[in-house]
């Protein structure tokens, strides 16, 4: 496991710009797999090195919101072995990791749908894990599982519903109250890996305004050095929110 310390932050970060909330698409697990020559699953699990050191990362530099996209709703269509390996392997990842998170302040949270298809073991350890961080407050580690943001804005509009709320009361500030975690402020930074350039249903509502920064490394070799030159990139940007600059 990566030194979980808090590490020096490189003198070209601005502390007081940092990116408050941070999210990434975890892309590459399989590709760095295949030019290995291993199984789609060991990328996966090297992938979990990749989170832990990202995650101390985001906690030195003073993130308070770091969300990862660990399954999507499009992954059921993945070969079964696969999806039952990734079913096991994030339910062992909270278990060798969770307390050390904990321990460093940081809440879990999860963000998406209640899914028959999703093992009641897993969820368990889901809840389990949501309970024991519930008061921690350095950071937040948000892990979108069984997510997707169609299916996220789709649930929204369903409770909007089940709310009886009159057609003039429909506006962006009633939906956005009705996303899987209103309370957390949209991701200013989102970063993908593995040289793609999509946004592959992710947080398709948050993102309006957020910053995008890809890389070419796959995601097992994703370390914190990168999330740094991420975060300086993010900071030579200047962000307008559809105005200009005066």
């Amino acid at each position: 496991m990566p030194d979980p310390r808090p590490v020096p932050v490189p003198r070209a970060i601005d502390r007081a710009s940092v990116p408050r909330h941070v999210a990434i698409v975890m892309d590459g697990n399989g590709r760095w797999a295949a030019k290995r020559g291993l199984a789609r699953t060991e990328g996966h699990g090297a992938g979990e090195k990749a989170l832990v050191d990202v995650t101390y990362g985001a906690i030195s530099l003073g993130v308070k919101v770091l969300t990862v996209y660990a399954f999507s709703t499009e992954n059921w269509r993945r070969p079964l072995e696969e999806v039952r390996y990734l079913m096991n392997f994030n339910r062992g990842l909270l278990e060798r990791n969770r307390d050390d998170l904990h321990d460093q302040g940081v809440r879990i949270t999860f963000s998406g749908r209640s899914d028959r298809r999703v093992p009641k073991r897993v969820v368990r350890d889901m809840n389990d894990a949501q309970e024991l961080t519930l008061k921690n407050t350095v950071m937040t580690l948000n892990i979108a599982f069984n997510y997707g943001g169609r299916a996220e804005i789709v649930d929204a509009v369903r409770r909007l519903v089940k709310d009886k709320v009159p057609e003039s009361k429909i506006n962006e500030k009633a939906i956005a109250a009705r996303l899987y975690h209103p309370e957390l402020a949209d991701p200013d930074l989102v970063i993908r890996t593995s040289g793609e350039y999509r946004i592959s249903n992710f947080l398709l509502w948050e993102l309006a305004y957020s910053e995008l920064v890809f890389s070419d490394q796959l995601w097992p070799d994703f370390r914190r050095e990168n999330l740094f030159e991420a975060v300086r990139e993010y900071q030579r940007r200047e962000r307008r929110y559809g105005g200009v600059d005066t």
